[in-house]
């Protein structure tokens, strides 16, 4: 009896092992990436540096999974739930997703603001946004 506990436990060991390694290919981030539909350009983001940026905190700029649209994956694209026009569930459209109208508040511009000092992070439009990357 001892020995087939033994292989159950080692069988759901590897199971469990094996589920955990697949699981964590299937989550794998992003590289760099053309972030599109912006009238003055797409913008080239590079993933894995604002992901050393932000110290490996996905929360620094991304915000959890909401009820009324729960996430499909865990590195789901911010598009597949903000889109140009805002549906019932989600109200913020795609460009209010990064910043607001006048690029004065959100996401991306606010923290570019704060990191500006030394050149550390560009302000202006046309420093991310560029025609090239459509």
């Amino acid at each position: 009896m001892n020995r087939v506990f033994v292989v159950v436990v080692l069988a759901l060991a590897v199971a469990f092992g094996t589920g955990v390694a697949v699981q964590g290919q299937a989550e794998k981030a992003p590289g760099t990436v053309i972030l599109k539909g912006a009238p003055l350009g797409g913008v080239k983001f590079d993933h894995p540096k604002h992901v050393k940026l932000a110290d490996n905190k996905c929360e620094t700029c991304h915000h959890p999974s909401k009820p009324a649209m729960p996430l499909k994956t865990p590195h789901q694209k911010c598009s597949d739930c903000h889109q140009k026009t805002p549906t019932a569930q989600v109200k913020t459209i795609y460009r209010a997703a990064f910043h607001d109208a006048m690029a004065k508040t959100g996401t991306c511009i606010t923290c570019h603001q704060k990191n500006a000092a030394g050149g550390k992070a560009p302000t202006k439009c046309n420093s991310c946004h560029m025609k090239s990357n459509t």
